[in-house]
C-alpha cells in the first residue's frame, strides 16, 4: 500500500533484502556522519520558532503538526542533499508539500476501506487517482533532486571534491554505495531511502509538545533543563544530547504513549504456540500494536499516565516493551 509512495526502501522491505539495504546504509548512520546533522537541524527549528512568533504576534491560529511536518523535511533536504535555504519559506515547493501531505491522508483513509486494499480497485475510484497524481507530483521533484546531484557528481572536481568532505551529504553516501554483489541503489531505491520517516518523526515530536503541554509541570522542568545548558541563545549541538536527562524521559514517555507508529507488520518466521494453547504457523501475516503493547498494564502499570520516571536512568523493563519506531529483523 505504501510502495506507489515511498517505493521499496527500508521502511517496507522483508527477509535478505531488508538485511542487505540495512548493512549497506549501516556506515551513513555513524556518530561522525551524524554529529554535524544536529546544526543543520537546529536551523530548521529556528525558521520554524520564528514564523511561531510571528503568528503569536498576529494572535493568529497554531496548527502545530503541519508546521512541524514542514521543519521535519526541510531537515531531511539539508543533511541529504545540503539544500540552501529553507523549503519552509519557499513558495515554489508548496505543491511538493501539499502532495506529501495528500498522499499521507489518503494512505490512512485507504486503511479504513476493506474495498480499497485492492489495487485494481482503488486505482478505479478517485481517492485512487488522486493518490496516483500525487504520487506523479512528488516523485517528480525527488527525482530531479537525484539526478541534479548525480549531475555534479559526474563533474570530475565536483565528484573528488565530495570525496574528500568530512562530512558527506546522506545522498551522497547512498550514491558511493554498493551492496554485496557490487551492484547500487537504483533511483526509485534512492528515492524511497532518502525521504522515509519525516512524517513519523513530526508525529512523534507534536505529540511530544502535546504531552508536555497537558502537564505543565514537566514542561517547565524540561524548559529549566534546556535553559540551564544553552542560557538565552546558544544553538544546541551533539555534546548538549546527553545532557538533557529529564527532557529525554518525557520525549520517550510521549513515544510510549503516542508511538508514531501504532501498527507494524510482520510474517511468521516459525511455528509459535501461546500460553493458552492457541498457535500460529509460519509463513503467517501478522499486524502488531505497538500502540496495545504500550498500553498494556502488564507491561506498563498505569498506563494511561503520563509518568517521566519510567524512563529514569538505571529503570528496570524488558528490552522489547518501548518500540516506538518497531524493532527487529524483518
Amino acid at each position: 500500500m505504501l510502495i506507489p509512495w515511498i517505493g521499496k526502501g527500508l521502511l517496507v522491505l522483508e527477509g535478505q533484502t531488508w538485511f542487505q539495504h540495512r548493512r549497506m546504509l549501516t556506515p551513513a548512520f555513524h556518530y561522525d556522519i551524524l554529529k554535524p546533522y544536529v546544526g543543520l537541524m537546529a536551523d530548521s527549528v529556528r525558521v520554524m520558532l520564528d514564523k511561531w512568533e510571528e503568528l503569536v504576534s498576529l494572535d493568529s491560529h497554531l496548527e502545530v503538526l503541519g508546521h512541524v511536518s514542514l521543519m521535519t523535511l526541510d531537515t531531511i533536504m539539508k543533511c541529504a542533499f545540503s539544500h540552501q535555504g529553507s523549503i519552509q519559506t519557499d513558495r515554489n515547493i508548496q505543491s511538493y508539500i501539499q502532495a506529501i501531505r495528500d498522499l499521507g491522508n489518503l494512505t490512512f483513509s485507504r486503511l479504513r476501506n476493506a474495498l480499497h486494499q485492492n489495487d485494481i480497485i482503488y486505482r478505479l475510484t478517485p481517492e485512487g487517482r488522486w493518490s496516483h497524481r500525487a504520487c506523479q507530483l512528488a516523485h517528480q521533484h525527488t527525482d530531479g533532486v537525484i539526478q541534479l546531484r548525480k549531475a555534479h557528481l559526474q563533474k570530475e572536481r565536483e565528484l573528488e571534491k565530495v570525496r574528500s568532505k568530512r562530512h558527506l551529504d546522506f545522498l551522497d553516501i547512498l550514491l558511493f554505495a554498493r551492496m554485496e554483489n557490487g551492484s547500487s541503489l537504483s533511483d526509485r531505491e534512492l528515492r524511497a531511502e532518502v525521504f522515509e520517516g519525516h512524517d513519523t518523526t513530526a508525529s512523534g515530536i507534536s505529540w511530544t509538545f502535546y504531552a508536555l503541554t497537558s502537564h505543565p509541570e514537566h514542561q517547565q522542568r524540561c524548559r529549566e533543563e534546556i535553559q540551564s545548558l544553552l542560557g538565552d541563545g546558544a544553538s544546541i549541538t551533539w555534546d548538549h544530547l546527553d545532557k538533557m536527562p529529564y527532557t529525554t524521559m518525557c520525549i520517550k514517555e510521549a513515544l510510549r504513549l503516542y508511538p508514531p507508529v501504532p501498527v507494524i507488520g510482520r510474517v511468521m518466521s516459525k511455528p509459535i504456540t501461546f500460553p493458552d494453547g492457541r498457535s500460529l504457523p509460519a509463513g503467517i501475516p501478522l499486524s502488531l500494536s505497538l500502540y496495545g503493547l504500550h498500553h498494556n498494564p502488564k507491561v506498563w502499570p498505569k498506563p494511561e499516565v503520563f509518568d517521566p520516571s519510567r524512563f529514569a536512568p538505571g529503570s528496570d523493563r524488558h528490552s522489547h516493551a518501548f518500540l516506538p519506531f518497531s524493532g527487529g529483523s524483518r
